[in-house]
């Protein structure tokens, strides 16, 4: 099957690095224009030529935090304006918090539910009203299976993502009528720059750090950044047109909840 993206513009949030930027790499590769979308513009800019020389599609790098409503508003405007209306969004910004309940103050539980609840409703909010007109359009909503299945100590993260998760279940409801799909990727483990930043911070070697993470996982691996960014494209595809309101796990087996 050749999944295909051409004629559509997406905007992806968190991709100067690993998953967001493969989402982007497979997107644009597929054939769309892709707007990304990071806090440091110089890591966003190597991925932005990065991308652009291995793809040769149209790529265009908007430094914005979405934890902030100026920056999403600012950000979107951006995109808009170099690339015309948006029709597939993917919120992938976001980074893995975790801390006994009782250590999380006030400030670590706004700053989370910013980062990972409020960014995708304002960039949503900003989106539909284009998708609505097309009456097509795909968000993507990246969360973790903690979302579904929360452990001990997960928290802010697990509860934010399952926030995010009940989210995508009332947008996918309301906007069908629209022919906007919305779904939700959780993330299992996968290979990222967090993963590699870790097990140097521990003196590791990275692939026995790996192998020492996939112990849990019953594929016996972890995963690869371009097989999530694989499912991403086909959910953003006309492909994928009969599926909305779904929380798909790509996590090799790890999670307890389907």
């Amino acid at each position: 099957m050749d999944v295909r993206l051409d004629g559509h513009v997406a905007l992806v949030t968190g991709a100067s690095l690993g998953i967001g930027r493969a989402i982007a790499t497979q997107f644009s590769a597929s054939g769309a224009a892709v707007a990304i979308v990071g806090r440091r513009t110089d890591v966003l800019e190597t991925a932005r030529a990065a991308i652009a020389s291995e793809t040769g599609g149209q790529v265009f790098a908007v430094p914005a935090d979405v934890a902030d409503a100026a920056d999403c508003a600012r950000a979107f405007a951006s995109a808009t304006a170099a690339f015309g209306p948006i029709d597939i969004l993917v919120n992938n910004a976001g980074t893995s918090r975790r801390k006994p309940f009782t250590e999380i103050t006030d400030a670590v539980w706004r700053a989370d539910l910013d980062l990972k609840l409020f960014g995708v409703i304002r960039l949503a909010r900003l989106a539909i009203p284009a998708m609505r007109a097309k009456r097509w359009g795909r968000i993507l909503n990246v969360l973790n299976i903690g979302a579904k299945a929360p452990t001990a100590g997960a928290a802010p993260t697990a509860v934010s993502r399952a926030a995010g998760l009940a989210l995508t279940k009332v947008l996918a409801s309301e906007l069908a009528p629209d022919n906007i799909l919305v779904n939700a990727l959780l993330v299992g483990r996968i290979q990222s720059d967090q993963w590699e930043k870790r097990a140097a911070a521990e003196g590791k070697d990275l692939a026995a750090f790996y192998a020492q993470m996939s112990k849990p996982i019953p594929l016996g691996r972890v995963g690869r950044a371009e097989e999530f960014a694989a499912l991403a494209c086909f959910l953003a595809s006309d492909a994928g047109g009969y599926i909305t309101g779904t929380a798909i796990n790509v996590d090799g087996g790890a999670s307890p909840v389907v």
